[in-house]
């Protein structure tokens, strides 16, 4: 509990409409359709933030193996509600949580939190050499 917000890892806590009302707008996800939104929630570890009355105001989730790796994805919490730690404290949660203990790495991608997650003990990639990927920046685009 943060104030009078409410976390959870419930799955069926997860308000999939807000999850996609926000991811289809932000930055790193525009366009992505509820349909894929809801695979990408079941294939995941979820954690949700609950304002006062239930309302879904923010969300994370990390995809893992729950033995080696995790890549923290889709962290966010509503405008309205920023300034009371509420993604620390989702993402502590999730540091915290019992099945992600003894992995050997974490990763995450982001273009403006770095503050949060170096407060929480992330730090750069710094050989990035060894890391590779396969990027499909417009998937979520509508034809």
């Amino acid at each position: 509990m943060t104030g009078n917000y409410r976390l959870s890892f419930d799955a069926a806590d997860m308000q999939v409409d807000a999850i996609h009302a926000f991811l289809a707008q932000s930055y790193w996800a525009a366009n992505i359709s509820r349909a894929v939104v809801e695979r990408a929630i079941a294939g995941s570890l979820c954690i949700g933030v609950f304002a006062p009355g239930g309302a879904q105001v923010g969300f994370a989730r990390v995809v893992t193996d729950r033995a080696t790796f995790a890549y923290l994805a889709d962290v966010y919490v509503l405008e309205a509600h920023r300034g009371h730690g509420l993604a620390a404290r989702m993402v502590t949660a999730l540091h915290d949580h019992p099945d992600l203990q003894g992995l050997r790495r974490w990763m995450l991608a982001t273009s403006d939190a770095h503050g949060l997650y170096a407060a929480l003990g992330w730090t750069p990639v710094e050989d990035s050499a060894p890391f590779m990927q396969r990027h499909f920046p417009d998937v979520y685009r509508q034809a």
